[in-house]
């Protein structure tokens, strides 16, 4: 894979743009929230569990995603390499989401198959081309849809993790304390950190749009 020199967008983003697209993601931001609320107001069957909207939305927003970037792949051809990175690791999230489903339904460890199938090949892709993977991320350092994934990952790999301890909420609630609000705590984060991935990704695909068109034009 030989690594072409990427363009710079040849016209700023327009004022009207920024604010459409910052209104779309509150609308989002707003949905999943109001979703969650109503999910522990009115289905306290379901809440925080496999069947719940939590659960369903963060499939929804990983599934989305990784959609997204095989478009940017397939579709646009820019930025192929972060891309493919990014989609082995969002479909992977992806995957390992469906655990339950797939231990019940194919076999227990089923998921960590499937995970190693999809993460490994595309490891190995990224570190042969490792040249232009660098040239491509060193582009795609100085973005926005950058700075939004690395909010993303941080609040669902690293903040919800700690967030959600038993012992956290053990300490906070004592005597009161029931594993439904740990579990409420741990997957209500990720499901907005998965929202940040998504917005992400996204801004990804505008960039690698505007960049396509740019490379046309030139």
């Amino acid at each position: 894979m030989t690594h072409k020199s990427l363009p710079e967008p040849s016209w700023p983003i327009g004022f009207h743009a920024v604010c459409l697209r910052a209104t779309l993601y509150i609308l989002l931001v707003a949905g999943i929230a109001q979703g969650v609320f109503y999910e522990a107001l009115y289905f306290p069957d379901d809440r925080f569990s496999e069947r719940g909207f939590t659960e369903l939305a963060q499939t929804s927003l990983l599934a989305t995603a990784s959609a997204l970037l095989l478009y940017v792949m397939l579709g646009l051809r820019q930025l192929r390499l972060v891309a493919l990175l990014m989609f082995g690791f969002l479909f992977a999230s992806l995957i390992r989401e469906q655990d339950a489903l797939l231990d019940a339904r194919v076999f227990d460890g089923a998921w960590q198959l499937l995970v190693s199938l999809t993460v490994l090949p595309i490891l190995f892709v990224v570190i042969r081309h490792r040249r232009a993977f660098v040239a491509e991320f060193a582009a795609y350092s100085n973005s926005l849809s950058f700075g939004l994934f690395a909010a993303g990952f941080l609040t669902t790999y690293v903040f919800s993790r700690l967030y959600g301890r038993g012992d956290f909420w053990q300490a906070i609630l004592q005597e009161n304390y029931l594993r439904d609000f740990k579990s409420a705590a741990e997957e209500v984060v990720e499901l907005f950190g998965y929202a940040l991935l998504l917005i992400a990704v996204i801004e990804l695909v505008l960039l690698a749009r505007r960049w396509a068109l740019a490379r046309k034009a030139g």
